[in-house]
This record gives structure tokens, C-alpha cells and sequence, in this order.
């Protein structure tokens, strides 16, 4: 069975119907990548189908002693079983080609796995898993809505984001008192953004901070400015694709003063 902890209750619930389970194991598109790795596999239901699938390179990274030997004994066939923790992980050294991600996602580091994927955004070029409903809902949600945040923009500047279905409280033992989300990330084809791209990061965290705020409000309180004449300062974060996060950069990058 799978893991997945969830925020608000760190117990386990593990996931109990094999039709969800293969479901999502078959959202990888296997294409653009030489290997996939299954972050925290547990007892195995999702590696049995993700076996199933023939993939050339496929090994799973494992932090549950138990689980490890439960794994070596009743899947025999796994080219590796890393022992570990994904978010300490030198993911370069292990893959020297493209890699896909799937799992199911702790719910309470499901965040900090999407943030280590960015880190490694060059090598990582796809991402299947499940997390809980409304962090998949805020990752792959557009401009102009209420759901649309920092995870967004920063994800969605490399990645597309598709939201592909939702798994019910009820196929875990015990249930959580949440659904759950499956997504797919696809590296898109952007090399370089154009900006500074750690100002960029503090830029749209700063917009979002404040999200009730204008960007007037928001940067300013941010960044010390020689000017305040942006032309889109009179919006709030949520409206601004990640182009306009951008240019917004760029502006902040020209016109703040260094010594804040």
C-alpha cells in the first residue's frame, strides 16, 4: 500500500484501491526522460504498476526502514532502492539524464518536493503525483483566480501544470479529512526567464504576501524604490501571469535602491 501523511493528521493513510493506484501510475507520459523514480513507495501498490509499465530505468527513493525490506522482499525486480530522504537527495548523482518524478506525496512536504524539483528543473522534466486537493488546485491554477499564488507562478514558469483528477478521503484506511489531487508537470521549453531569477522569486513573494494589497503596496513594502510609475502597480498579484511577474522584476531591478 501507499503513503500519504497528511497535514493536519501526520498518521499514515494508506491507499487501498488498486484502480486509483494504477490510474496514476499511468499518467506518466514516458516521453522527454531517461529514468523515473517513485519518491516514497511504502508497500508498493503504485511500484507494481509503474514495473508493470517497462520503464528502462526505474528506481524508487525510500525513507521507512520497514518499507525498504518490505519492498526488497516483495519486489525483487527493482533496478534500486534508494535509501533516503528525496528532499536531501543529490539528484545529479544519481540520474545523469532526464528524470521523471512520481508518488504519492506526503501531504505535509509535498510543497518542499515541488520546490527541489525547481532546484533541478534543467534535469527533472516531469512530475506525476498526488497531494492533497488544494495544493493541486494552486499549483495548476491560472491568473484571475483566488487559488492562483506564489507556488503557482514560480512552478508555472518552467512547467505546464495540469490538474487531471481528484481522489476521494474514502479509498484510504484510515481516511483523511481531506481529497486529494493528482497532477502532471511537463518542463516547458523556457530556458532562462529573462530576469534575475532569485529577484524574480522575491518579487512574486513579495506581490503575494500581500495579496489583498495592490503591487503598489506590496513591492514598496518590499523594496526601497527610486520610482513608483509602474503601469501595473494598481493590480493585485493574482492577475499578473508569469510574464508580467517578469517584466515586473525587471522593472524592480532597475529602478530599487541597493542599499535596502
Amino acid at each position: 500500500m501507499s503513503r500519504v501523511r497528511s497535514k493536519k493528521n501526520l498518521g499514515q493513510h494508506f491507499l487501498k484501491d488498486r484502480s486509483i493506484a494504477e490510474r496514476i501510475a499511468c499518467t506518466l507520459t514516458g516521453s522527454g526522460y531517461d529514468s523515473v523514480l517513485e519518491i516514497g513507495p511504502g508497500m508498493g501498490m503504485l511500484t507494481g504498476f509503474l514495473m508493470a509499465r517497462g520503464f528502462n530505468d526505474f528506481r524508487v527513493i525510500e525513507i521507512d526502514n520497514e518499507s525498504v525490506h518490505y519492498l526488497k522482499e516483495n519486489y525483487p525486480g527493482l533496478k534500486e532502492i534508494i535509501r533516503g530522504d528525496f528532499l536531501s537527495m543529490d539528484v545529479d548523482s544519481y540520474f545523469p539524464g532526464k528524470v521523471a518524478v512520481i508518488g504519492n506525496f506526503p501531504y505535509n512536504i509535498s510543497s518542499q518536493i515541488l520546490f527541489k524539483v525547481l532546484k533541478h528543473k534543467e534535469r527533472i522534466t516531469e512530475v506525476c503525483g498526488m497531494l492533497q486537493k488544494e495544493v493541486a488546485e494552486r499549483i495548476c491554477a491560472p491568473p484571475g483566480t483566488k487559488t492562483y499564488g506564489i507556488i503557482s507562478v514560480l512552478l508555472q514558469a518552467y512547467y505546464s501544470a495540469e490538474y487531471l483528477f481528484t481522489v476521494s478521503e474514502h479509498v484510504f484506511s484510515p481516511p483523511p479529512k481531506v481529497k486529494s489531487g493528482v497532477i502532471r508537470l511537463r518542463r516547458n521549453q523556457v530556458t532562462e526567464l529573462g530576469c534575475d531569477e532569485t529577484l524574480f522569486t522575491r518579487v512574486v513573494k513579495a506581490g503575494f504576501n500581500q495579496r489583498r494589497k495592490t503591487l503598489r503596496n506590496s513591492v514598496k513594502s518590499a523594496f526601497k524604490l527610486q520610482r513608483e510609475d509602474y503601469e501595473d502597480f494598481g493590480l493585485r498579484p493574482e492577475q499578473l501571469s508569469v510574464a508580467q511577474f517578469v517584466k515586473l522584476t525587471n522593472w524592480v531591478e532597475k529602478n530599487r535602491i541597493l542599499s535596502e
